[in-house]
């Protein structure tokens, strides 16, 4: 009788240990799912989704705060059900043609499948018979362009910023360029930057943004096939482009030099209402003074003649580093990283060279005309160029 109730009672403990067991796997369960489908939610949610236009019209409030607009249609704020704050641009349905659905495809293409903290944020799109918009993440601070001399978005602002905030921006920009160009799985070329296409958030991080003339390339080719010519905006855009030459991720070099040239002047690198055609066109005069080892009046004019040793060091660095990014030979110009090294002061920098020299030798005109008709000649001596390097 003992032995059965002994046997019973051990049952009974087993029992009571294996519904234990039971019991604390599915807590463990608990326990490990929730943070697993929230894991996958935030990487479902880092890929751009796809809006209806009934989800746009409520997230924009039926399109009531509208931050601005162009000849691509009207971006306005927007707020997702999470709090979220977006800008949607949304574009003119009658203008969808083929090189609007290029630029639209290539925002998603490009954009879509990066995240860099100097890179803007693509969340989503939409692409309804009556609604064509791309949604990002919305940048408190607006463009670099209103900060330096005003533009599309108004009148030039009251803000001024210091030097550092400058050449933080100088180096944030040039680093979101670097991830782009070396850091992706295959190469993207932007083709447009320019102070507009710079955008800053509450505490001026800069972020790269419209990528609508961008292409993805493979990182074994050095060139990439364009059609059309004539990419990227005048003024901005690297010589190659306009002519019958092999275009690299070089050209957003050369962008990124003509973005310098109008942070250090605080102004447009073309301005026809100064006097004297060096001045008219900031870049050239900027060499003439270094040339002229007159560099430190650069900076004075456009610090309006207060600024820091610290400051100042910095301001030069830009200079030169602008000077080579704007080389007329692309293999003349440095790579981003290397431009990123020199801006944080960790490369030194070669004394650059006339990158000017061309729009002398090629047919005697103005300087400032030749630039802005888009018909560059190369001469004899460009191919010297191709030698140079910015970098000991």
């Amino acid at each position: 009788m003992k032995k059965k109730i002994v046997k019973k009672v051990l049952e009974e403990i087993e029992k009571k240990n294996r519904e234990m067991q039971a019991s604390n796997a599915v807590e463990d369960v608990a326990i490990e799912v929730g943070p697993v489908e929230t894991f996958l939610n935030q990487i479902l949610n880092e890929k751009p989704m796809r809006f209806s236009s009934e989800q746009l019209a409520a997230c924009t409030r039926n399109y009531s705060s509208e931050l601005g607009s162009g000849g691509y249609g009207v971006v306005y704020k927007g707020e997702l059900p999470n709090g979220l704050l977006v800008a949607a641009k949304v574009l003119k349905v009658s203008s969808m043609n083929r090189k609007v659905q290029e630029a639209f495809m290539a925002e998603i293409g490009t954009i879509g499948r990066t995240y860099h903290v100097h890179l803007v944020r693509l969340y989503g799109f939409c692409f309804d018979a009556s609604t064509k918009a791309l949604v990002y993440e919305f940048l408190e601070n607006g463009s670099l362009e209103k900060y330096l001399y005003g533009g599309d978005e108004g009148s030039t602002t009251s803000t001024r910023l210091e030097w550092g905030t400058l050449h933080g921006i100088a180096v944030g920009t040039a680093k979101g360029i670097r991830y782009l160009h070396e850091e992706c799985q295959q190469r993207i070329v932007h083709y447009d930057i320019k102070p507009a296409n710079i955008l800053l958030t509450a505490d001026y991080t800069p972020k790269v943004a419209d990528f609508g003339l961008a292409r993805l390339g493979e990182r074994e080719n050095t060139h990439m096939s364009l059609t059309g010519g004539g990419r990227g905006t005048p003024g901005y855009a690297a010589p190659e482009l306009w002519m019958a030459m092999p275009a690299s991720e070089k050209c957003d070099v050369y962008s990124f030099g003509m973005v310098l040239f109008e942070i250090l002047g605080r102004r447009r690198n073309y301005d026809p209402c100064l006097e004297g055609e060096s001045k008219e066109w900031f870049p050239r005069w900027v060499w003439e003074k270094y040339e002229q080892g007159e560099i430190e009046h650069v900076v004075s004019c456009s610090c309006d003649g207060i600024v820091g040793g610290a400051d100042r060091e910095k301001a030069e660095i830009m200079c030169k580093v602008a000077l080579w990014c704007v080389q007329f030979q692309p293999s003349a110009r440095p790579t981003m990283s290397s431009v990123v090294r020199m801006l944080e002061g960790e490369m030194p920098i070669v004394p650059p060279v006339n990158p000017f020299h061309y729009l002398m030798e090629s047919g005697g005109g103005s300087t400032s005309s030749g630039l802005w008709s888009g018909t560059y000649q190369s001469s004899s001596r460009d191919t010297a160029g191709a030698e140079l390097s910015p970098v000991g």
